[in-house]
């Protein structure tokens, strides 16, 4: 019984978040579908490109929604530093560290109203993801096949599939102001994937930098800067549903603004090695210094 009274209010928030999360999410995607059903319907690319600004709006609306219900849920304040002059009608390349679904109710809180919606490369399997799938879809979210090395070293023209969807999605991005958000990674972070990488880095899985020059390549020019995104759960990686119970609920999170160099806005990674070297070595610094700032901020806890 002790341990009931104890986990009681847990549960009972978490399932009050999930609930407030669900109604949200299906308010708010109702809208979005049906302009997205006009947006479909209709050819002239002035009037697409309003209705672009519209359905970013209803969207911004659905996170501005769920920023509300993460203050009421988790009172206490997170650890906010940002390193950055932010323009809400800019464009950005966002990149942080990834290890939690969190993370991303943790960006969407911490950029909102700073600048233009995030918007994130996604595996091809999350368009099936009922509703929050067709949603990402209306919003020109980039849906990446992420072949894996032996497909594509047997076949290498699957390359160019990823090549295009990144075009055609950036392309659409340098219309409207748009964040670009990758996570190098590529995946959440797990101390199997951290062993079996053997990864150099203490905190984080080695940065996988394809995304990242696709991006640069179609639109480098267009990007004001790269905003390096740090985020730190000091009590532990919180699963989604810890989180949403108000359990290892503590966020730390730096953002630091870094100039993207004029020589990767141009260049084929795919078929320059000396480009390609440059590049990792650039991504591989960032990720080096990434790895010194988790430790520093991880120190006072480990010492506690």
């Amino acid at each position: 019984m002790a341990v009931m009274k104890q986990t009681l209010p847990s549960l009972l928030l978490g399932v009050t978040s999930l609930v407030l999360l669900v109604l949200n999410t299906l308010f708010w995607c109702a809208c979005l579908f049906v302009l997205a059903l006009v947006k479909l319907l209709l050819p002239w690319r002035g009037i697409r490109v309003r209705l672009d600004a519209a359905l970013n709006a209803i969207a911004c609306a659905w996170i501005a929604c769920n920023s509300k219900w993460l203050g009421w849920t988790h009172p206490e304040p997170w650890d906010i530093g940002i390193d950055a002059q932010l323009n809400p009608r800019g464009w950005y390349l966002v990149n942080s560290n990834h290890q939690s679904w969190v993370d991303i109710l943790v960006l969407q809180r911490l950029f909102l109203g700073r600048i233009p919606m995030l918007k994130f490369f996604l595996k091809q399997q999350l368009i099936y993801v009922p509703v929050i799938g067709l949603a990402w879809w209306a919003l020109d979210f980039p849906f990446m096949k992420r072949h894996s090395s032996a497909a594509l070293k047997a076949r290498p023209e699957l390359r160019l599939q990823d090549l295009e969807t990144t075009r055609r999605a950036c392309e659409k991005f340098s219309q409207i102001p748009t964040s670009v958000m990758n996570f190098a990674e590529g995946t959440r972070f797990r101390t199997y994937k951290h062993e079996a990488q053997r990864s150099p880095y203490g905190h984080l899985l080695k940065p996988k930098a394809g995304a990242l020059a696709l991006a640069l390549n179609v639109m480098g020019g267009q990007f004001q800067s790269l905003l390096d995104v740090t985020i730190v759960y000091p009590e532990g990686v919180p699963t989604f549903w810890q989180f949403t119970c108000n359990i290892r609920s503590r966020v730390i999170v730096r953002v630091r603004e870094r100039p993207i160099p004029a020589q990767f806005c141009s260049g084929d990674y795919g078929g320059d090695e000396r480009f390609r070297d440059d590049f990792q070595q650039w991504l591989g610094q960032i990720w080096t210094d990434k790895d010194a700032q988790i430790a520093a901020l991880l120190a006072p806890r480990i010492r506690g």
